[in-house]
């Protein structure tokens, strides 16, 4: 009796389990419609505001508050042009942490017939682009081809081992990859293959929108299509144990949201318990997500 005793009163004093395999499980509130966007590409929540981007006539960033269970738009509205002409036409995530560079990516199609697309980031002066609301008087520092890239780039900071790399993933449906960047190198680079950019990078599955980091858990979580273009996936990852392992450790990957539409991007509000989903539809492309820890 006395070991089982010992055992039973030292499971009280255990660690709490930090992540259950079961969760999060994620459920979609409602969703409503935001017009002016073209096909919405992605969302970024800074600083009490939602970014959202897409590629309408330009490429172009629109800045949102949170009301209760709806996002409003402040007027603010950040054109992605340089002297009138479109640069970052198709923006596919958007980097930013601290006083870190800011970086931008952009998917550039070159051949429609056999689907060859050029990838770039783009190093942006990101309070210059809030004041003067375009690429314009050298809000576009750098431009920097993501050749290391199988298609696609969509650049997200995440923290590993105490220092902040910028992240992308491709999108395609073979050989994809998460790699980290070096930061402070890649904001001078012409291309990701330049010596010392590239730092760490694993394999992971097909068709990544976008990615959001979630520093409370270590886990980087992949926005997903289950087939191209189509259907919605949620997979976190444990960032650590990929990078360790060079193949994406999955923790949890969510596909009961039924929406057979494009999912673009995601990202999570003021907790980790709400967030919103983006689509490529001109309806219903804005969608609150309730998340059960």
């Amino acid at each position: 009796m006395r070991p089982l005793l010992l055992l039973l009163l030292s499971g009280l004093f255990m660690e709490p389990v930090a992540f259950d395999p079961g969760r999060p499980e994620m459920q979609l509130s409602h969703s409503f419609t935001i017009d002016s966007l073209g096909s919405c590409q992605g969302i970024s929540w800074l600083k009490g505001k939602a970014y959202l981007y897409g590629d309408r006539e330009v490429g172009m960033i629109r800045q949102f508050t949170l009301q209760g269970d709806s996002l409003f738009y402040t007027g603010e509205e950040y054109r992605l042009t340089l002297h009138d002409t479109d640069v970052i036409n198709h923006p596919t995530g958007l980097a930013v942490h601290g006083k870190d560079p800011v970086f931008m990516g952009n998917s550039v199609l070159l051949d429609r017939a056999t689907n060859k697309w050029k990838a770039i980031i783009y190093c942006i002066d990101w309070p210059g682009l809030q004041r003067t609301r375009t690429l314009d008087g050298g809000n576009l520092m750098n431009v920097i081809e993501d050749d290391a890239c199988i298609q696609g780039t969509r650049p997200e900071y995440v923290e590993y081992h105490h220092k902040w790399y910028v992240a992308t993933a491709d999108y395609g449906n073979r050989a994809n990859e998460v790699r980290l960047y070096d930061p402070a190198i890649l904001q001078h680079a012409k291309k990701t293959t330049d010596k010392g950019v590239l730092y760490k990078k694993f394999s992971c599955g097909p068709w990544v929108q976008n990615m959001q980091w979630i520093a409370e858990k270590g886990l980087l979580l992949l926005i997903q299509n289950q087939v191209e273009g189509r259907k919605w996936r949620f997979t976190y990852v444990d960032l650590d144990k990929s990078l360790e392992s060079g193949k994406a450790e999955v923790v949890k990957m969510a596909d009961n949201i039924d929406r057979a539409d494009e999912l673009e991007g995601f990202s999570f509000l003021s907790t980790l318990s709400k967030g919103v989903a983006v689509t490529s539809s001109r309806k219903g492309n804005v969608n609150f997500i309730d998340i059960n820890w």
